[in-house]
């Protein structure tokens, strides 16, 4: 039971961590879609040639 005493804060912690890095993401833009990538995925733009 004592090992709970460093067991709660540091899970605490580290979610925190991992709720600033979302926080990040969100605010810098990294899940906005510009090209399309559901459009993308469907056409044969690609297929025969890889993107430079």
């Amino acid at each position: 039971m004592e090992v709970l005493i460093i067991l709660i804060p540091v899970s605490l912690f580290l979610g925190g961590i991992g709720l600033l890095a979302f926080f990040y993401t969100v605010r810098t833009n990294q899940y906005d879609d510009p090209e399309g990538d559901s459009r993308r995925i469907l056409s044969g733009q690609w297929d025969d040639h890889p993107k430079p």
